[in-house]
C-alpha cells in the first residue's frame, strides 16, 4: 500500500511563481519547430520502411520465388513493427503537441502545423487518420483530462473506466486476460467512442441537457450512427480493405496476407500505445481528487501530485515512448513544444526537491505492472478531499 501525504503544508503560491519562472527561461522557436520536424520524418521513414517490408514479402510470397517461412515472418514482423511505430509517433510525436498549440508560437510557422490549422477538415486524412476524430480528441484530452486531472470528470481516469472488471466475480488471471484483450483494441473500442460522447456532452451541456454517461458501439442510435460514419468505418475501411485489396493482382492469397499484416500492425500499435499512455496517471501512489482545483498554485500541485514520468535520455527513447515519459513536465505546461519537456525536466526537479514533493519517475513497464495491478482490482488510488 503506498504511503498517503496530505500535501496540505505545500507552498502553492511560492510553487506557482517557480513553476512559473521556467516560461521566462526557456523560449519557442525555429529550433523547437525544427525538432518536431525531425520526429515527424521518424515517423514517416518507420512507417514507409515498414510498409515495404510487408510489401515485399506478400509480393514474393505471392510469386512463389522460395522464401522460407522463418524469413518471410522475420521480415514481415519488423515491418509490422516499424509501421506500428510510425502509428504511434503520428499521434504521439507529432498529433500530440500541435494540437496543444505548442508551436503556434513559432514565428512564421506553417498554417498545418498550429492548432487550428493541423488535421482540421479535409487535412484529418493527410495529418492525422486514425480511429479518432481530431476535433473529439483535443476537446477530451486537452480539456477534460488536463484541466480535471484525477476528478471524476476527468475521461481517462482509469480506476473509474474499468469499475466494471473490479466487479466482475472471476478469478483474478481472467480479469488480466480481460484487460490485454481489451488493450488490443483500446483505440477503436475506447478512445474514439469516448471522445466522441465527450465531445457530444460538451454540447448538451451548452443546451442545459444533462451529458450521456455511457458511449454508444452499435449504430441503433444518433451517437452510435456518427461513431460508425465518422470514426469507424473510414479508417477501419482503409486499413483493413483498401491497402489489403491493392495486392489483389496477385491473387486473394496476397490479399488475405496483407490483411493479416495489416491486422498485426493494428494489434502492435495499441499495445504499444496501451503501453505508454495509460500509466502515465494510474497506480496505488498517484492521487485522485474529489474537488475541481481553485488556484494556478493548486493546479501545478496536482498535476505533479496525479502524474508519473517513465525513464528519459535522449531523442530515441523519448520518440519511442512519445515523449510521454515527460508526463509531469507535460501537465505542468501542456501547450510547450516537445523539446522544451527536455529542457525543463531538471529544472522541475530542482522545484519538486524544494517543495519536497516526489517526483516519481520510474521504467515504463514498471508503472505498467503497477497498472495493471491497479486495474484488476488489487489496488487503488490515493483519494485526497483537499489539499
Amino acid at each position: 500500500m503506498a504511503e498517503y501525504t496530505d500535501y496540505k503544508d505545500v507552498n502553492q503560491e511560492q510553487l506557482q511563481v517557480d513553476i512559473d519562472e521556467i516560461k521566462k527561461t526557456i523560449k519557442v522557436g525555429e529550433k523547437d519547430f525544427q525538432h518536431l520536424l525531425k520526429l515527424e520524418r521518424w515517423g514517416r521513414f518507420s512507417t514507409l520502411i515498414g510498409a515495404f517490408m510487408i510489401a515485399t514479402v506478400v509480393i514474393v510470397e505471392a510469386l512463389a520465388l522460395g522464401m522460407s517461412q522463418v524469413i518471410f515472418w522475420l521480415i514481415g514482423l519488423t515491418g509490422v513493427t516499424l509501421m506500428g511505430i510510425g502509428n504511434i509517433a503520428r499521434w504521439a510525436n507529432v498529433t500530440h503537441p500541435i494540437l496543444h498549440g505548442a508551436y503556434d508560437k513559432v514565428p512564421n510557422i506553417p498554417f498545418r502545423y498550429t492548432k487550428k490549422g493541423f488535421a482540421a477538415g479535409n487535412r484529418r486524412w493527410l495529418d492525422w487518420f486514425d480511429w479518432i476524430k481530431p476535433d473529439a480528441w483535443a476537446y477530451e484530452h486537452n480539456i477534460m483530462h488536463h484541466y480535471h486531472l484525477g476528478e471524476l470528470d476527468d475521461p481517462d481516469n482509469v480506476e473509474k473506466d474499468v469499475q466494471w472488471i473490479h466487479d466482475m466475480k472471476v478469478p483474478v488471471f481472467v480479469k488480466y486476460t480481460i484487460v490485454f484483450l481489451f488493450a488490443t483494441v483500446w483505440k477503436i473500442a475506447y478512445y474514439g467512442p469516448n471522445t466522441l460522447r465527450i465531445l457530444e456532452n460538451k454540447e448538451r451541456i451548452a443546451k442545459g441537457l444533462e451529458p450521456t454517461l455511457e458511449y454508444e458501439l452499435w449504430p441503433t442510435t444518433k451517437n452510435g450512427r456518427e461513431l460508425w460514419k465518422s470514426y469507424i468505418l473510414p479508417y477501419g475501411l482503409f486499413r483493413f480493405a483498401f491497402i489489403p485489396l491493392l495486392f489483389s493482382p496477385l491473387g486473394m492469397g496476397a490479399v488475405s496476407s496483407a490483411l493479416v499484416f495489416m491486422l498485426l500492425v493494428e494489434l502492435y500499435a495499441n499495445l504499444h500505445s496501451f503501453l505508454v499512455i495509460v500509466p502515465n496517471h494510474s497506480a496505488e501512489d498517484i492521487y485522485q481528487f474529489s474537488t475541481p482545483h481553485k488556484t494556478q498554485g493548486e493546479f501545478y500541485l496536482r498535476q505533479i501530485m496525479g502524474s508519473v514520468n517513465y525513464n528519459t535520455g535522449n531523442d530515441v527513447i523519448d520518440y519511442l515512448h512519445g515523449f510521454l515519459n515527460y508526463q509531469i513536465e507535460h501537465h505542468l505546461f501542456p501547450n510547450m513544444p516537445l523539446s522544451f519537456y527536455q529542457e525543463m525536466q531538471p529544472i522541475v526537479k530542482e522545484i519538486c526537491k524544494k517543495h519536497n514533493l516526489e517526483y516519481r519517475q520510474e521504467s515504463v513497464f514498471k508503472r505498467m505492472g503497477m497498472t495493471l495491478e491497479l486495474m484488476v482490482g488489487k489496488t487503488k488510488v490515493l483519494r485526497i478531499d483537499g489539499i
